[in-house]
């Protein structure tokens, strides 16, 4: 007997009938029908007794039904085990993002995720790219959630959407601002400069290499928290992802796109041999459609 055997006749033996059989397991009374036939017909003795329109165990089945049950109720246990990995019953999903990252968009999908997946908890840190791979091999964390994909680890990934660079400026300091900034009008004004805080750091600085503009650098800050608090305090404008700048929004400070466009992707990364769960997989789906709804506004 294979297990949808054991099933039919688990539930035609509690039920007493082929109906009753059908409706629990919501199927259609000839497939119950064909399926205890053909169990009887693999074991070579009738499991019931047809009497009166009702289905009366033999004692061939009454014998059978002590085994059966145990594997049942093993079956029942694995689906309910599988719903709850699949809801999350009880699970701890650990996530690390960039500092920039997590000042709205992983906390915003975090939010959205946990309206539908209430019983899930979240183990939440910063993580900078030079500890990224150790905090995965680590097992510290099972995602990654960063601009670039280390090379030449045992690394996958999952492209989650782009953004691109920002300015954030006091809106007394440019109050005719175009639409797009040009990287030249930055030249002269004070500058809150990140070329150290990583790859949106190295994307602006090569660009302005590139173009040999001259900048006014009054401070260079290592964080994006830091950078945007010295724009509120009118020490200078600086240059940042949008999702930062998006974040950073106080009534006085506004946020302009560049010209030309800098644009960054981000990735969801983790170890090729430990791959996300399928609740790991849900959250990450999430945050993709996060980072879409955000880049659009």
């Amino acid at each position: 007997m294979n297990l949808r055997h054991i099933e039919i006749f688990h539930a035609v033996y509690v039920n007493g009938s082929v109906s009753a059989a059908a409706r629990m397991l919501n199927v259609s009374q000839p497939s119950v029908s064909k399926v205890l036939r053909h169990a009887e017909s693999l074991l070579g003795f009738q499991l019931f007794d047809r009497t009166g329109g009702r289905l009366i165990p033999t004692d061939d089945a009454h014998t059978l039904f002590a085994e059966v049950r145990e594997i049942q109720d093993r079956v029942y246990a694995l689906r309910a085990a599988s719903r709850n990995l699949k809801r999350g019953a009880g699970a701890i999903l650990k996530i690390s993002a960039l500092p920039s990252l997590t000042l709205d968009l992983v906390p915003g999908a975090v939010a959205q995720f946990l309206r539908t997946h209430r019983t899930v908890k979240f183990d939440l840190q910063t993580i900078h790219h030079e500890d990224l791979l150790r905090k995965l091999y680590e097992r510290e964390t099972d995602v990654a959630i960063a601009y670039e994909v280390p090379q030449d680890a045992p690394l996958a990934s999952q492209y989650l959407g782009s953004g691109e660079l920002m300015v954030l400026y006091r809106e007394s300091e440019m109050p005719d601002a175009p639409p797009r900034v040009p990287l030249e009008d930055l030249a002269g004004k004070p500058l809150i400069s990140l070329a150290t805080s990583g790859p949106i750091g190295v994307l602006f600085t090569s660009e302005i290499e590139r173009r040999g503009i001259e900048l006014d650098e009054v401070v260079s800050a290592r964080t994006f928290h830091i950078a945007t608090a010295l724009v509120r305090q009118g020490v200078g404008m600086t240059v940042v992802d949008s999702f930062t700048a998006m974040a950073s929004l106080t009534p006085g400070l506004a946020m302009r796109p560049l010209a030309p466009r800098l644009t960054f992707d981000i990735h969801a990364i983790y170890l090729q041999n430990r791959p996300p769960t399928a609740l790991a997989t849900d959250f990450v789906k999430a945050l993709a459609r996060r980072v879409e709804a955000v880049s659009v506004i």
